[in-house]
């Protein structure tokens, strides 16, 4: 329930992102109000153990690179073909590789059910009206590295000693990458003036998307990695509620249809 909670909150902030007026910026508002939300919390974790700091410096440049194909992606494609891209190939990446890197193994039931949920998001992208080969090349770069961050932040967070620790520590270099990298691009005056009437967004999304984080490195140090990473793409359900009630948008068959499917793989996962 918590990871499911999660991914509603990632389906959130993702549409922020998406209704914002830029994308690069608004991605770098959530990961900066990610690690204000943070800040206030620390003095009261203990640090993360010792072996856990590479980690989470890796997963600093990750996310960095993250949020820039984020970004590009939403820039150049349709959100029905980007989201179940970048989402769903992620834990099929997982789930065919965790078992040599993290010498997990999986339940038929959980195989089952991870399989079900991917196909059910990859489903989506059938219904994309628009986005070219390049918006399938960024979204399928950013599959890769969300597998990869997926990786080190599972690891890191069951060596760090306390996930929640490890979780708001990864939080704070991110938007300090990607502030930089922007005001080297855009001058400190564009980017100063998109903060001062945004920053609202980037305080509510960036709190999702710490939240959503959080729960889902808790979970995987209590559950097989390539499970949680399936469950936690089911945030694509969430996106489609969002784009129906809230945006008022019209949904085809290829999204009650995947719907249907991320929801008979979440009870697989349930039942196995």
């Amino acid at each position: 329930m918590l990871v499911l909670f999660g991914a509603l909150l990632h389906a959130t902030w993702n549409a922020m992102i998406k209704a914002g007026t830029d994308k690069s910026l608004d991605a770098s508002l959530i990961s900066a109000g990610g690690a204000v939300c943070a800040l206030p919390f620390l003095m009261f974790l203990p640090l993360p153990n010792a072996a856990a700091w590479p980690f989470i410096g890796a997963s600093a440049v990750l996310q960095f690179v993250y949020f820039q194909l984020v970004a590009g992606a939403y820039r150049e494609g349709d959100i029905g073909l980007v989201y179940p891209l970048m989402r769903g190939c992620a834990p099929l990446l997982i789930a065919a590789t965790s078992g040599f890197i993290l010498d997990e193994t999986l339940s038929t039931g959980a195989v089952i059910g991870t399989m079900t949920i991917c196909a059910g998001i990859l489903t989506l992208a059938f219904e994309a009206r628009r986005g070219g080969g390049h918006a399938i090349r960024l979204a399928l770069a950013n599959a890769c590295v969300i597998a990869t961050y997926t990786y080190v932040d599972g690891i890191g967070a069951r060596i760090s000693g306390n996930a929640v620790s490890y979780t708001l520590w990864m939080s704070l270099l991110p938007p300090v990458l990607l502030f930089t990298w922007a005001t080297s691009k855009r001058g400190t005056v564009a980017v100063a003036a998109h903060v001062r009437y945004n920053w609202w967004r980037g305080l509510i999304g960036g709190g999702g998307s710490i939240a959503s984080y959080g729960l889902a490195l808790w979970a995987m140090t209590k559950a097989p990695v390539a499970t949680v990473a399936a469950l936690r793409e089911t945030s694509i359900l969430f996106a489609l509620l969002i784009s129906v009630i809230v945006l008022k948008e019209k949904a085809s068959a290829w999204r009650y249809l995947a719907g249907a499917i991320i929801a008979l793989g979440g009870l697989i996962l349930k039942l196995g």
